[in-house]
């Protein structure tokens, strides 16, 4: 079937035909996830462009179902605590952060540095674990954060795994810079990839953070590869000795994650 036979970036089958209802559940619950705030019903409506009156019906059944919370003295919209609960689950289930996480503390230990495993969603990625620092300048990234893949290690090293025209159909037409620093021209990037590709590792100073550094490494137990673990550090800390020593243990953390899955069976 051409179901099977067309293959997203990620390695998950295409998307096939849409359920009406269930895509506008789903582009509704990706609206209040993506806000920074609540929204009404109107913005809402603007937003999606769905019949007022179908959009109303919509949000009654998910608050009633926990999946999103309804402010009665503003009628603002916000997630439920449902979301969050799948988020755990899918957390909680996943082998490859049972795996990872056990490795990550190793290497945090051995560094001592804030140490994050991402996966690759579209063109950014996606934090699902991370392991601090015991230092009082540290980097704390939140679970479930997403950053555009062209700023971060993480995203630079999983985009370095594949050929020049797939990372340009992941990326935006047009990249946005985090910082001065973030490489947002097409051909520097790929000049930049093509170097970590050889190098076997990524690497960023202040593309995406102001005054931290951030080297990662990706997890290749599956094709196409979708995850990374990265160490992020703080300039005042970062050494030509001290960075020798953060991509050594990365790599070495990585290729024990690997080799790990790939006895599980992944």
């Amino acid at each position: 079937m051409a179901v099977d036979q067309a293959r997203e970036t990620t390695g998950q089958p295409s998307r096939p035909a849409a359920v009406k209802s269930a895509d506008r559940t789903v582009e509704l619950l990706e609206a209040l996830a993506s806000s920074d705030r609540r929204l009404t019903l109107t913005e809402l409506h603007h937003e999606l462009s769905y019949p007022k009156s179908s959009l109303y019906m919509l949000l009654q059944t998910l608050v009633a179902r926990g999946w999103v919370e309804v402010e009665p003295a503003s009628g603002t919209y916000g997630i439920g605590v449902r979301a969050l609960l799948v988020g755990t689950s899918y957390l909680d289930h996943d082998p490859v952060v049972q795996v990872a996480i056990r490795v990550m503390e190793h290497v945090r230990r051995e560094v001592n540095e804030t140490v994050h495993l991402a996966r690759l969603d579209a063109g950014d990625v996606v934090y699902l674990a991370s392991r601090e620092s015991e230092h009082h300048l540290r980097v704390v990234s939140r679970v479930g954060r997403r950053l555009p893949a062209h700023s971060t290690s993480l995203g630079k090293a999983l985009l370095a795994e594949r050929p020049a025209a797939e990372v340009d159909a992941l990326l935006p037409e047009k990249m946005t810079p985090l910082t001065p620093n973030t490489v947002v021209d097409r051909a520097a990037l790929h000049e930049q990839l093509a170097k970590f590709r050889a190098a076997g590792y990524a690497h960023e100073r202040e593309e995406n953070t102001p005054g931290l550094g951030c080297f990662a490494v990706a997890l290749p137990y599956r094709n196409p590869v979708i995850d990374a673990i990265s160490c992020s550090v703080p300039l005042g800390r970062l050494d030509a000795d001290h960075e020798n020593q953060v991509v050594t243990a990365l790599v070495e953390g990585a290729k024990t994650i690997t080799e790990l899955l790939r006895q599980f069976g992944r």
